[in-house]
């Protein structure tokens, strides 16, 4: 199975490339529009080959012949319907099988784009359309051949149906609940795409960080036979709250999680809703918001009714941005919550000189605690200075985790380990309901191996470096220049300070010897000190003289 599952990995793979080349052939490349399209095929493969597959099971089952049920399109493919229902509504018109036989029309192109429409406008597919904070809806599909210059539009679609129909790929049979599959099939899909840039930068999380911080927080208390409500105010392509949604499960998505989130980013929402999609998480894809958190969170304890309050969550992941120019809605945020506590220790004011340089994730950090619940948990990536800053807000919240006892844990990462940004990282643990008077600290920051990652270096932790990251976290281990167990009273003496580096023990090594090595080793000492000062001296002594050597020349 093992070997079946890195082929179909390596086909996908390859499929993916080609039309990344297909997309530079056209001009395409590094273009707005070219993660659009790369992404909307691939999605559209992928529910082409689902449908299919299960439409070809019933046929078998049934006895009926595939033809038989595409023509009796009332009666047999309602059957069809309700024993297969589908994440997103599709028909045999929309299908590969179905488009490639009208290859030879000088309008395929449009035929192509008409599908791709017909299927976003299905109103069984109107919770796959991605609502934005103001209410509005985006499709699933647009028309993706009108990126491309008019003449070259049909060479386009015929060039795109020319990969996709190479393979069936069988995603949902073979390899069902497979979210470690998925994963990495989707960091191959949108690794050229999700890079900083826009407004808020769109950093993405890397499957082995969000993975870990995962296992971390379903350790920290037993988990009970519920659904939990699991949210990422900052969701970007949504790595860290699906791995959260994954873990909670044990492998299956749904099982235990309903997952909500919000971005400013129209890229990394469609990206999300992908990635959802392709994992079967659709359940939760209703609450998936695009729109700006810190000015209009989209989520209340009774939905669409702001006068609610906000709603709060079971487990909150986030890995916000870290500075930004939020200079164009900071004050409007101050006053629109001035009555409230969201932003207890403050928002960041605006800079003279680079606003590029506001702190945006600290205004996310205070968001986070107020939307978890009073039993809730959290992990947030930070910058690692955030851990020992002494301005007024990041002091602030750091007293508040320590001062309510909330501060479960804090993780030094390694530099480099986001292949794009090379500040340095730090994730900190919070538990609302937390009975213990201490925390622990792990300084990771020498692990892993740098590696180049394009023009960018990437540091990568091994397998047995993450185990030790993830046994040392949850059984609370103390470690020698890796981790330490302090007190919350010893966190306030050292004037709230959360670098595991300043509570290690300095050891100093103790080395028995006689009284005659003493002195002989004294002796050394001495002998090779007298001969530095002499080799000093002669030294001095050459630099004069050369000094006085020299003459002025007119």
């Amino acid at each position: 199975m093992e070997e079946v599952v890195v082929q179909l990995e390596n086909k996908i793979n390859e499929m993916i490339d080609e039309l990344k080349g297909l997309c530079n052939t056209n001009g395409l490349s590094n273009q707005a529009s070219e993660e659009v399209i790369i992404t909307s095929i691939f999605l559209y493969k992928f529910l082409n080959d689902k449908f299919m597959a299960n439409l070809n099971d019933f046929s078998e089952k049934t006895g009926m012949l595939l033809e038989t049920i595409l023509k009796n399109e009332h009666q047999e493919l309602n059957v069809f319907y309700n024993t297969y229902p589908q994440d997103v509504a599709f028909k045999y018109e929309d299908t590969i099988e179905y488009l490639i036989n009208k290859s030879t029309n000088d309008k395929f192109y449009e035929l192509f784009d008409d599908a791709l429409e017909r299927i976003s406008n299905y109103p069984e597919n109107e919770e796959f359309n991605i609502k934005t904070a103001e209410g509005g809806r985006k499709p699933l599909f647009t028309r993706i051949t009108e990126n491309v210059e008019s003449s070259n539009r049909n060479n386009f679609a015929k060039n795109i149906f020319g990969i996709i129909s190479q393979d069936k790929f069988n995603f949902g049979a073979a390899f069902k609940n497979n979210f470690d599959f998925y994963s990495t099939i989707f960091e191959h899909l949108i690794k050229d795409y999700n890079v900083a840039s826009g407004v808020y930068a769109e950093y993405f999380t890397p499957q082995v960080i969000s993975s870990t911080i995962a296992k971390i927080l379903v350790n920290m208390s037993p988990i009970e036979d519920k659904i939990y409500e699991v949210y990422d105010p900052a969701a970007g392509s949504g790595s860290l709250v699906l791995h959260l949604a994954n873990e909670l499960g044990k492998g299956k998505f749904g099982d235990k999680a309903q997952v909500y989130t919000q971005d400013i980013s129209n890229k990394s929402s469609r990206f999300l809703r992908i990635n959802m999609i392709l994992n079967g998480l659709t359940n939760s894809l209703d609450n998936i918001i695009e729109g700006d958190t810190l000015l209009k969170p989209a989520h209340y304890k009774i939905p669409h009714e702001p006068d609610s309050g906000l709603k709060q969550f079971d487990f909150i992941t986030a890995n916000p941005p870290f500075k930004t120019d939020f200079s164009s809605t900071r004050d409007k945020i101050e006053r629109n919550w001035e009555d409230s506590d969201r932003f207890f220790a403050g928002i960041p004011k605006v800079p003279n000189k680079d606003k590029s340089k506001m702190a945006i994730y600290l205004c996310f950090i205070q968001h986070i605690l107020y939307s978890l619940k009073d039993d809730g948990k959290a992990a947030i990536v930070v910058p690692t200075g955030f851990l020992t800053a002494q301005s007024s807000i990041e002091k602030k919240i750091r007293e508040k985790l320590i001062n309510n006892k909330w501060l479960k844990g804090v993780i030094s990462m390694p530099s480099n380990i986001f292949a794009n940004t090379g500040t340095n990282v730090s994730v900190l643990f919070i538990d609302k309901q937390n009975k213990e008077d201490n925390v622990i600290l792990i300084d990771a920051s020498n692990m892993g191996n740098k590696v180049k990652e394009g023009k960018n270096q990437k540091t990568v932790l091994s397998s047995e470096e993450i185990k030790k990251i993830e046994n040392t976290f949850i059984n609370k281990e103390e470690v020698d220049d890796f981790s330490v167990i302090v007190s919350f009273d010893e966190i306030k003496e050292k004037n709230y300070s959360f670098s595991a580096g300043q509570y290690f023990e300095v050891k100093i090594e103790y080395v028995e010897m006689t009284e005659e090595e003493f002195k002989n080793k004294m002796n050394n000492y001495k002998s090779n000190l007298k001969q530095y000062f002499e080799e000093g001296k002669s030294l001095e002594n050459e630099i004069m003289k050369s000094l006085e050597g020299l003459k002025f020349n007119d």
